[in-house]
């Protein structure tokens, strides 16, 4: 991708049997932030190897969604998933917060990327969220 801003989204290992030893101390180290490239754009870097062909062949396109509609949803999930980091659950799906601000113009790019995340995990992993509605989720 042109865009070389790299944002760590999701770092699962939900096949990892051995629970975390040494807590995080730094409360920056457990948030995402998103950040400009050279070019001023943002972009977004999901490292999970399935993530791709779910985008290909899974998700809907990016010309089915306006960028209102994404920022909408991502606002909303988001904090969703913020207050499952925060409070613990789903440990073995969310492993860092997201630092996402609404008044932000990320772009449409990122927008439906960030969301095909939430779409992502709840196919993958089966992870329901409130804000994601049945056909928000797939083709």
């Amino acid at each position: 991708m042109k865009n070389s801003i790299l944002l760590v989204m999701i770092a699962l290992l939900p096949f990892s049997c051995f629970s975390q030893e040494t807590p995080k101390k730094d409360k920056e180290q457990q948030e995402m932030k998103p950040s400009k490239n050279g070019d001023g754009e943002w972009d977004l870097t999901v490292i999970d190897t399935q993530f791709d062909y779910f985008l290909s062949a899974v998700a809907k396109p990016i010309s089915q969604y306006t960028e209102s509609y994404l920022k909408t949803k991502n606002t909303f999930l988001v904090n969703e998933w913020n207050s499952y980091y925060n409070s613990g659950r789903y440990r073995n799906v969310i492993e860092s917060g997201i630092d996402y601000d609404p008044k932000e113009n990320y772009g449409i790019k990122f927008e439906y990327k960030l969301y095909q995340v939430f779409v992502y995990v709840n196919w993958k992993y089966k992870l329901r969220m409130n804000g994601l509605s049945g056909s928000d989720a797939i083709r």
